[in-house]
């Protein structure tokens, strides 16, 4: 039941990320929800489960936006477990090492998609890359992680409850 949730609630997010998130971009540049999903599941769940979530987020951006599968599923597992290591000091009720932690994710994942995608193709201009791509989809993900964070880590808590209680 819990994986079956965990799945559910990755591909809505990145159904709302494809579609919603996609009618209210700003300049053409979309939060990324898969970053945050996965960042809550590592700091609610721990590494195992970071890393589950981000396997899956990783696959789904592969299979319907790389140009070969598994740059994104490396870069999301990893994600994944630093988040889950981070689950050691987290506070449920304090929102901003979360959201610091889904920011530097979100660094980590714009910047490693710069290197594997531009840089190793002899495109040098980080410069552009950096004010136009990375500083606008990391303040817009960081805005959009403040309004979905507490909605899913509830849910996510909700469901570890239930979990408990069934056992």
């Amino acid at each position: 039941m819990k994986r079956v949730v965990q799945i559910l609630l990755i591909f809505i997010c990145f159904l709302l990320q494809c579609t919603l998130f996609q009618s209210i971009a700003f300049a053409g540049i979309v939060p990324n929800l898969m970053v945050i999903v996965t960042s809550i599941y590592g700091f609610v769940e721990g590494r195992s489960d970071g890393m589950i979530a981000g396997f899956i987020s990783g696959l789904l951006m592969d299979i319907f936006y790389a140009d070969f599968l598994g740059i994104n599923m490396l870069i999301f597992l990893y994600i994944g477990y630093v988040n889950g290591v981070a689950n050691r000091v987290f506070y449920p009720d304090d929102i901003k090492f979360p959201i610091l932690f889904i920011s530097l994710s979100d660094l980590a994942y714009l910047f490693l998609t710069y290197f594997f995608g531009f840089l190793l193709r002899a495109r040098f201009d980080i410069g552009y890359y950096f004010l136009h791509v990375i500083l606008p989809e990391a303040a817009y993900t960081i805005v959009v992680a403040t309004i979905v964070y507490i909605p899913l880590q509830r849910i996510i808590y909700r469901l570890k409850t239930f979990e408990r209680e069934s056992d």
